[in-house]
């Protein structure tokens, strides 16, 4: 279960951002400076952005999933920001497909493997609009937990 893999020192509220470099800085930097992940996974996040955007456009409601290589990685979590306003992102699969982003979900994977299912849990919670919106108007990280955790228990 995602909740179960939340940390509640990287997930973080009203995040000032205004591009996806930013929130890499931040939240990627708390990945690392938790031990989840090594000095390489900032720069990593950007680089594979570049190459394969992770933005998705969930019914209007903009997410990102982030995640790098597993040679960045130390421990396997899930980390989430939400942002106080959206930040563009390219959408998954294309070119140039502009999402405005509210919420992320940042990955440190260390089995490729548990990366699909890591994703596959996430975007089970995330196709819920109303869970969506609930997220986005959190105030704490326990209601972040408490809003997933009560969306996986009903799936």
């Amino acid at each position: 279960m995602v909740w179960e893999e939340l940390n509640p020192s990287l997930i973080f509220t009203d995040v000032v951002a205004k591009t996806p470099k930013d929130i890499f800085a931040q939240l990627g930097q708390a990945v690392v400076d938790e031990g989840y992940a090594k000095d390489t996974y900032v720069e990593a996040l950007s680089t594979r952005e570049d190459e394969f955007p992770t933005g998705l456009n969930i019914d209007g409601f903009g997410i990102a999933i982030p995640h790098t290589a597993v040679e960045h990685v130390n421990k396997s979590g899930i980390f989430i920001d939400v942002l106080r306003d959206p930040v563009t992102f390219i959408e998954m699969g294309s070119d140039d497909d502009p999402v405005d982003v509210k919420l992320v979900f940042m990955l440190a994977v260390v089995d490729p493997k548990q990366h699909i299912e890591d994703l596959k849990r996430i975007l089970a919670i995330v196709t819920d609009k109303g869970v969506l919106t609930k997220l986005v108007e959190a105030t704490n990280k326990e209601e972040i937990i408490n809003i997933i955790k009560e969306k996986e228990l009903s799936l």
